[in-house]
C-alpha cells in the first residue's frame, strides 16, 4: 500500500525549481510550495527559464504533476469587507492562478479568510465573487498561453473568530454558488477539522466525520488532504500543527483516517513543525503499509 502520494510543504529558496530537489531529499512523492514570499505583498515574476527548469525537474523526478500544489500567501483576505484589501487580495489570487498555470501545477490551495465581523453570509459572498472575478476577468480573458488548467482548493479553517470555512456547510454553499465542478474543490486539513469540533481521535469518530463530510460536501470534491496533528484540544478553534501522533488527534485517529481508500488515493501533504522530533512521512507510510 506504500504507493501513497505523501510529502511535505517544501522550500523554494534559491528558485522554485529547487523545490523538486527539496521534495526528493525528504523522500516525498507529493509536495506543496509557496510560489513567492508568503508574508509580503511584493512579488517577483517567474522567469520563463525557471518555469521550464521546474517542469523538467518534476518530469524527471517521476512525481506526478497532480501531486503538487501551491498554497496562497497569508496576507490576502478574500472574505474582507474592506474593498482596498479585497481587490488587492483578488489581484493576488489571479496572479497565483497564472503562476500555477505557468508552472504546470494543477492545484492552488486557498484560505477563505475573515469576514471581519460582517457575518458569514457576507464573507461567503465575497469569496464567491473573488473566485469568479479572478478566473473570469483575469485568467480566462488574459493572454495566458500555457493552457494548463488550475483548480482552486478551499481549505477548511480551524474556526478562528470571524473566519469562513470551519463548517462543512459553508464550504458547500460556496461550491454551490460557484456552480463549477472543474475549477474548484476542497483541501481538508485534519488539524483545522479537529480544532473546529469534528472528532478524529477514534475509528468510529473518523468514520462519522468522513460520512458527515460526504453528506454535506461530497467526497468527490475532496482533492487533497493536509495531514497535521493538533497541539490544541478539539473545538479549540486554534490553528496549531503538531507532528503526526504527537498531538490531540493521536496515532489511532490517523490510522483510522488512512484506512479510507478515498483518503489514501489523494495527495497527502504534511505541514508539521520543522524540527528533528520525528519523521512524519515514515509514520504515515508505516501506518498505510501496516493495513
Amino acid at each position: 500500500m506504500n504507493h501513497a502520494r505523501a510529502g511535505f510543504h517544501v522550500s523554494i529558496a534559491g528558485g522554485i525549481s529547487n523545490s523538486v530537489d527539496n521534495a526528493l531529499k525528504s523522500g516525498c512523492n507529493a509536495f506543496q510550495i509557496f510560489s513567492r514570499n508568503p508574508r509580503g505583498w511584493a512579488v517577483k515574476p517567474i522567469e520563463e527559464e525557471e518555469a521550464k527548469r521546474f517542469k523538467a525537474k518534476l518530469a524527471e523526478s517521476k512525481i506526478q504533476r497532480n501531486s503538487v500544489c501551491v498554497h496562497m500567501p497569508y496576507l490576502p483576505n478574500l472574505s474582507s469587507p474592506n474593498y482596498a484589501l479585497y481587490y488587492k487580495s483578488i489581484d493576488s489570487l489571479a496572479d497565483e492562478i497564472k503562476r500555477c498555470s505557468m508552472l504546470g501545477i494543477p492545484y492552488l490551495v486557498i484560505h477563505l479568510g475573515s469576514h471581519l465581523g460582517k457575518g458569514s453570509d457576507n464573507g461567503i459572498s465575497q469569496v464567491v465573487k473573488a473566485c469568479s472575478f479572478a478566473f473570469d476577468r483575469y485568467y480566462k480573458s488574459s493572454s495566458n498561453q500555457n493552457g494548463n488548467s488550475v483548480t482552486i482548493l478551499f481549505e477548511n479553517s480551524a474556526g478562528q473568530k470571524n473566519n469562513i470555512g470551519s463548517k462543512f456547510e459553508e464550504i458547500r454553499v460556496i461550491l454551490d454558488k460557484l456552480n463549477s465542478a472543474r475549477e474548484f474543490g476542497v483541501c481538508l486539513d485534519t488539524c483545522h477539522t479537529f480544532a473546529a469540533g469534528y472528532d478524529l481521535r477514534t475509528e468510529d469518530n473518523v468514520n462519522a466525520t468522513i460520512e458527515q463530510f460526504n453528506n454535506i460536501i461530497g467526497l468527490k470534491e475532496l482533492k487533497m488532504v493536509h495531514l497535521n496533528d493538533s497541539k490544541d484540544k478539539i473545538n479549540s478553534n486554534r490553528d496549531r500543527h503538531e507532528h503526526i501522533g504527537f498531538g490531540n488527534i493521536g496515532i489511532e485517529g490517523f490510522r483510522a483516517l488512512l484506512k479510507h481508500k478515498v483518503i489514501i488515493r489523494l495527495p497527502l501533504i504534511m505541514e508539521t513543525p520543522d524540527d528533528d522530533k520525528c519523521d512524519d512521512l515514515k509514520i504515515i507510510l508505516d501506518l498505510i503499509g501496516k493495513q
